[in-house]
């Protein structure tokens, strides 16, 4: 077998292997030495193992490469001695470099330590800084008035997720101050408000001067619509019919062209407290502020004057109320809000009151009322409650009416008592038809009057024309007031249904009756007469007509007075009789009766002609009804026989025979005549007492009179004792003649008077 070729070691193997060796790990801090020391105790191990394997060989087969190879041997052992020894050197070299690199190491371990520790300042110094930044932006919003935002900033802080920032003191400092911060936002945010409550005081006055300037448009519009549709005269603006039929517009009585009401800082402050959680709070002080606002609008003492614009500013005041209280929602309430308005209204209706107590116009109480009218209609579009309000306009009402019954008055008692009472005259057919539009007629006579020729003479004199003018005005003056006014028409019906009696008999009647005691010309008395029918069937036609005159239809008709001229009637026609009395008064002074004549008189007496003709021409000249002529004759005739009567029975004529009695009998039979010629035949009965009582004595029937049956029968007109005083007369001119037969009549006269005179205390 051929030998075995050994394997030669070469330099370069030898270099190759020891580079294979790593004597430093580089991921390692110490020296890997151990490594080094097996792969030499393992090397000659190796070759120790093959020399010997080897040297069998070799000494087997050849000495001689046997000795070659320990020479070889040696060789590679002096070899080994000195790669040992640099080995170790250089170990030796390695450990020194080892420690170096060892200690560089740990030098570098803690330079990036040192620098990791300046990172973490750094980046905490960094977000220090960013929290400086926002806190200082934070002060800055708050002077902006960026309030939530500020706020939500520091919930931000407050959020933050943990970091190293966390521990910090300044981190803490800042935590501990955050509650100061919200203090410090809730305090702007509220100077805020405070600022805006102030600002908005300023422009209260224009809110509501444009809201009642609004609803005067629309009342004007309403009053045409109104005017031009009969259907719509019985509602009112703010009545269901009026809000179907309002032709509404987009206009904002907050934010138009003239105002523009901010309500941002209000709405912010609401918002920073809800999110702060101190809205009772805020409620709490906004009420405050809002009722010392509303104490300071309403100035002690009211002047009249100031009211339109004090009007305007609750107005305002409360629209802007109305409208934070649909906007916001749980900050105000209806009740705090009603409080506000209930305070305000009863201060108002106080100071109104005291404002009205010294006045006495009319127009003031009607420029009041125009006032109050516009002012509610506004509110009551904006659901305030108005009750009291219309309490007030109706109390205002009672006195404005109670005013216009005293100016009224005044003019009504004028009138009548300087009114000359002719009849009125009228020559173009413009003032006929003036007048006939201002009194109250009867259709039928209205008709004939206004077709009648002009000139014409009217019926009535000028006070019944100026007092239905007068009346008109009042009526009118009176709705004047109640236009727009919600109240229920009953109270105010009743309310003129009084006024109206008041000054029909407090003043126009008890006016006539004052006038008809001056007068003494029968023709006044008589055209006064036609004033009262005209002003009763006025009364009649005013009932029927008040719904016409009255701005609004209220339903129900008005009914006055039936008889407030009964009295005046009754007056005038005992005025007529008076006068005509007076004047028979001034006959029956010139009448020359002879008491006891010893003749009877064929013809009446000559005055009773003068009577009759003077009677028959006054009265028929009278304009009055035949039913006032007939109460007229009827008095006269009365009065006539009433005097003959006095001359029979009274104290003027002490004694009287036989044939005067036949003569008045005489005279009573040509006015019975008479009075049958004039047709007022039924008017004889004046008479029948007399003419009962002068047959008793003509015919001589005093016994028969005295006889209960025939008494009850033929005589029952005469009354006892007016014979009685008939009989005593005619005793006592038989008692002063000296023949016997008269002084028997006398006696039997006397006994005849006693014993009715029995029979009168027994009837008494």
């Amino acid at each position: 077998m051929p030998p075995r070729r050994r394997q030669q070691y070469t330099q370069e193997s030898i270099d190759q292997q020891l580079q294979q060796i790593h004597l430093l790990d580089a991921s390692s801090s110490s020296e890997n030495l151990e490594q080094l020391a097996r792969s030499l105790s393992a090397q000659p191990s190796d070759t120790h193992r093959g020399k010997r394997r080897g040297d069998r060989g070799i000494c087997t087969e050849n000495y001689q490469e046997f000795i070659t190879s320990i020479s070889t041997l040696f060789t590679i052992k002096s070899y080994t001695t000195n790669l040992r020894e640099k080995i170790a050197s250089l170990d030796e070299n390695v450990g020194q470099l080892g420690k170096g690199l060892v200690e560089k190491k740990r030098t570098l371990l803690q330079t990036k330590k040192t620098a990791a520790n300046l990172d973490e300042a750094i980046d905490t110094l960094q977000a220090s800084l960013k929290l400086l930044d926002v806190i200082d932006r934070i002060g800055n919003m708050i002077k902006e008035g960026q309030f939530w935002s500020a706020l939500r900033s520091l919930e931000d802080i407050q959020t933050m997720p943990l970091t190293s920032l966390s521990q910090t003191p300044l981190y803490q400092h800042i935590l501990s101050s955050l509650p100061s911060l919200r203090v410090q936002v809730q305090n702007a945010v509220t100077a805020s408000m405070k600022q805006w409550l102030l600002e908005i005081r300023n422009v209260t006055a224009t809110v509501g001067r444009g809201a009642m300037e609004s609803m005067d448009t629309r009342k004007r519009k309403w009053r045409v619509r109104r005017e031009k549709d009969p259907m719509l005269r019985t509602s009112r603006v703010g009545s269901a019919v009026e809000m179907v039929t309002h032709e509404r517009t987009d206009s904002n009585i907050l934010d138009n062209d003239k105002i523009k009401v901010d309500f941002q800082p209000l709405y912010q402050c609401v918002h920073i407290y809800v999110s702060l959680d101190a809205l009772d709070g805020l409620r709490t002080s906004y009420q405050a502020d809002r009722k010392a606002q509303s104490d300071l609008i309403l100035p002690v003492p009211l002047t009249l004057s100031s009211l339109p614009v004090l009007l305007e500013e609750i107005c305002g005041f409360f629209i802007i109320e109305s409208h934070v209280l649909e906007t916001t929602s749980g900050f105000r309430s209806e009740r705090e809000v009603e409080e506000l308005w209930d305070a305000v209204v009863s201060r108002l209706s106080s100071a109104i009151g005291s404002a009205l107590v010294e006045q006495k116009d009319p127009d003031t109480f009607l420029r009041v009322k125009e006032c109050l009218t516009t002012f509610v209609l506004t509110l009551e579009s904006y659901s305030y409650s108005t009750h009291s309000l219309h309490t007030l306009t109706l109390a205002l009402f009672e006195k404005y009416t109670g005013l216009l019954e005293t100016e009224f008055s005044a003019k009504l008692d004028s009138v009548l008592l300087q009114d000359d009472y002719l009849p009125m005259h009228v020559i173009a057919a413009s003032e006929r038809d003036s007048v006939l539009n201002n009194v109250w007629l009867s259709a039928s006579e209205k008709e004939i009057l206004t077709q009648s020729p002009i000139p014409l003479t009217l019926p009535w004199s000028q006070s019944f024309y100026l007092c239905c003018q007068d009346i008109r005005a009042f009526i009118q003056q009176f709705y004047q007031f109640v236009e727009g006014v919600s109240q229920h028409h009953s109270n105010i019906d009743d309310l003129l249904r009084r006024s109206l009696d008041k000054l029909l008999s407090n003043h126009i009647s008890d006016s006539i009756n004052k006038r008809l005691q001056s007068t003494t010309a029968l023709s006044q008395v008589a055209q006064i007469v036609i004033n009262l029918e005209y002003f009763e069937v006025a009364c009649t036609e005013l009932g029927r007509s008040l719904t016409d005159l009255r701005s609004t239809q209220r339903g129900g008709t008005i009914r006055l007075d039936s008889s407030p001229f009964s009295e005046p009637f009754q007056r005038s026609q005992r005025r007529i009789t008076a006068l005509i009395t007076s004047k028979l008064d001034d006959f029956f002074d010139l009448a020359e009766y002879d008491w006891t004549p010893q003749t009877r008189e064929e013809m009446p007496s000559m005055y009773l002609y003068e009577l009759v003709n003077w009677l028959t021409t006054v009265v028929d000249s009278l304009t009055l009804k035949d039913t006032y002529k007939d109460e007229a004759y009827k008095g006269a005739i009365g009065y006539i026989a009433e005097s003959f009567m006095n001359f029979m029975i009274g104290p003027k004529v002490p004694t009287m025979n036989e044939n005067a009695v036949a003569n008045i009998v005489t005279d009573m039979t040509f006015l019975e005549n008479e009075v049958t010629r004039i047709g007022r035949a039924h008017l004889k009965s004046s008479f029948t007492e007399l003419h009962s009582m002068a047959e008793i004595i003509v015919t001589d029937t005093v016994q028969d009179y005295l006889n209960p049956s025939v008494r009850q029968a033929t005589y029952s007109e005469v009354k006892p004792k007016r014979l009685q005083a008939l009989l005593e007369k005619l005793a006592r001119y038989g008692a002063s003649r000296r023949d016997i037969s008269s002084r028997e009549k006398s006696e039997r006269r006397r006994k005849e008077v006693e014993t009715l005179h029995r029979m009168s205390l027994t009837y008494t």
